[in-house]
């Protein structure tokens, strides 16, 4: 983990946090990860603001669908995900990087199979987050991500950001 404060003249300070671990990609590896991140925005959390069990429950479902999916759709064996989250005064960005660059994830369409098992985990992420992704992680990777705007509390705390307002 990695603390960076940037302190302008005259302003109080404000921070960036990140947060980052490895994890095989295997149910088990998924949920150590997410728990493991958990651990650590409840941490920032403490340092910044008050939170209801809404926002944690908001970060803790788009981190844990998007470690799910790496666990699912982006195991190679031998190679592990990662994740990797960064905290501003402004945001929440949730980054996962697996080893199968050539599997995109499908953005998610209303009309998903509401009688199947799966495949609403990027419907989920979609709806919760103010904007997500996937970019090429060289030389065969993908990273997903997804972020949230608002203040370090209200990210944590439920507050949906600008986007999810419609503001």
């Amino acid at each position: 983990m990695n603390q960076e404060t940037v302190t302008v003249p005259g302003e109080p300070a404000v921070g960036t946090t990140h947060f980052r671990t490895l994890f095989p990609t295997t149910a088990h590896g998924a949920h150590t990860a997410r728990h493991a991140a958990e651990r650590w925005l409840a941490a920032q959390r403490g340092q910044s603001a008050p939170a209801d069990d809404a926002g944690t429950a908001t970060a803790s479902l788009l981190i844990a669908e998007l470690t799910a999916n790496a666990a699912l759709h982006g195991r190679v064996r031998g190679r592990a995900a990662r994740l990797a989250l960064t905290l501003t005064p402004t945001a929440l960005r949730i980054e996962v990087t697996d080893a199968r660059g050539e599997r995109p994830p499908v953005p998610p369409t209303p009309a998903a199979d509401v009688h199947g098992e799966s495949g609403r985990g990027l419907l989920l992420v979609a709806s919760l987050a103010d904007a997500w992704g996937c970019e090429p992680y060289p030389p065969g990777g993908k990273t997903v991500w997804a972020e949230r705007a608002g203040s370090p509390g209200a990210l944590t705390a439920g507050t949906p950001g600008p986007a999810a307002t419609g503001s």
